[in-house]
């Protein structure tokens, strides 16, 4: 069953090929803080001394969201779509304590399993960075843990529960290019879906790390493309030549928007492969494609369902090991 209408069918692959065939799907992303998220690694925000721009050689620091900040979430939210349509099970496929191997998430994210096997993930996420300069991008909060009372103090002794911990500004912006080596069109959705999905990223989930992904394209290649770091560069260029840059105040989405359209597409003719870029006002018909198909249950279902069978195809072909015979010679 064909389930795009907006996109020609020979950028995917009619089952899910074991070795790599050299079809690229490329989402570009950009993810928009829209509360105080932490990216960090033992209590620290993750952080980068880089260039400024491709043009701009001065060095400063950007924050980093780090590959596993973002595949991590995507996929989990993943996988609570295939339990709620009961494709799978929590006693059968638990993330990182024990893989099924056989459905969606464990064929197109991958998974290891020590002696029992292991799947190279089919989906490829590099560490983001903050357009702005570390310094415009995040702040420090005092956090206290009171008692019920609602006061820091009791029985007359004051709690040390008082600590300070940086946090990532809202309306903070991460270029992100997610890449999908060799789709089919369920596994293209499959993904598609899940980013537009996903909306918590970095560490205290069900407090704070309010995301949201805009997509702005998808590039269809025969090869991989440009680096987040470059295009982040790229757009920090683009933004500081149309003084669009606000060093104190939040840069204006819209503004970030165009200046990510145009920098993607400069850099794109700078690469050395055959693609088809759809960007912009070309990518809308796609987008609200994918909505449709994502947003009513029975064309949801579907999609799981064309997902989950072709990933049992897969298994049964090179991942499950073979069943050892129990004939007996004559």
């Amino acid at each position: 069953m064909a389930f795009l209408k907006t996109v020609d069918s020979k950028f995917f692959h009619d089952a899910i090929p074991y070795k790599p065939m050299g079809k690229y799907a490329h989402f570009l992303t950009i993810r928009v803080t829209e509360s105080y998220p932490l990216f960090q690694t033992d209590g620290e925000l993750n952080k980068a001394r880089v260039r400024a721009g491709i043009e701009d050689p001065t060095p400063f620091s950007r924050l980093a969201m780090f590959k596993r900040k973002q595949s991590t979430p995507e996929r989990l939210v993943g996988r609570e779509l295939l339990r709620s349509y009961g494709l799978i099970t929590a006693e059968e496929c638990e993330y990182n304590v024990k893989f099924a191997m056989n459905n969606p998430d464990c064929i197109i994210y991958g998974f290891a399993i020590g002696d029992s096997g292991s799947e190279k993930s089919k989906v490829v996420v590099d560490t983001a960075f903050s357009i702005t300069a570390f310094d415009e991008s995040h702040e420090t909060f005092t956090l206290n843990a009171p008692f019920e009372n609602g006061t820091m103090s009791k029985q007359g002794e004051v709690t040390s529960r008082i600590n300070q911990q940086d946090h990532i500004r809202p309306q903070v912006f991460f270029p992100s290019i997610v890449t999908l080596k060799d789709p089919t069109e369920a596994s293209f959705l499959y993904v598609f879906n899940n980013i537009l999905r996903t909306r918590h990223y970095g560490a205290q989930t069900t407090r704070t790390g309010r995301v949201r992904n805009e997509l702005i394209g998808v590039v269809f290649a025969d090869g991989e493309i440009t680096s987040n770091l470059r295009w982040t560069q790229a757009i920090y260029d683009g933004m500081k030549a149309q003084n669009t840059l606000r060093l104190t105040d939040p840069l204006n989405e819209d503004d970030v928007m165009m200046a990510a359209k145009s920098a993607i597409e400069k850099l794109m003719a700078e690469e050395f492969i055959v693609y088809t870029s759809l960007i912009g006002d070309t990518f809308k018909p796609l987008l609200d494609e994918v909505k449709t198909i994502t947003g009513h249950e029975a064309t949801m279902k579907t999609m799981l369902q064309k997902a989950m069978d072709e990933s049992n195809a897969y298994f049964a072909a090179y991942v499950e090991k073979p069943k050892k015979s129990t004939a007996k010679a004559g």
